[in-house]
């Protein structure tokens, strides 16, 4: 599977599930360790986890199992590993402690301005 078809399976699970605030980062220029950074919220800790779980359901179901699956105790952030595609599922507060979309959007703006000048 493609990453392109990975990321839209991803978004698609976090969908039917009801996440909250999805934002999808290409970093292929940024980092070598994946493709895209997908982050989305959950409204509870069980949310979150249901969220998680849903999207490493639907990857293995199209084949991806996934690399790997963090945090799922605690619910806070919950990290899918999807090799392409890493998705964060956090708590709102947590999702504002760390600042994950500020990071990799300044990460694209900088790959912009050194492409274009």
């Amino acid at each position: 599977m493609q990453s392109e078809e990975l990321k839209q399976l991803a978004v698609a699970a976090l969908e039917d599930i009801k996440a909250v605030d999805i934002k999808v980062f290409d970093v292929r220029g940024i980092t070598g360790i994946t493709d895209f950074m997908v982050i989305a919220s959950g409204t509870s800790s069980r949310h979150v986890k249901s969220i998680a779980d849903n999207v490493s359901v639907e990857a293995k179901k199209a084949g991806v199992r996934p690399l790997g699956v963090e945090g799922e105790r605690e619910g806070e952030w919950v990290l899918v590993d999807l090799a392409d595609v890493v998705v964060h599922v956090m708590l709102p507060q947590a999702r504002d402690f760390y600042q994950l979309e500020k990071l990799w959007d300044a990460g694209a703006r900088k790959q912009d301005s050194m492409a274009g000048g």
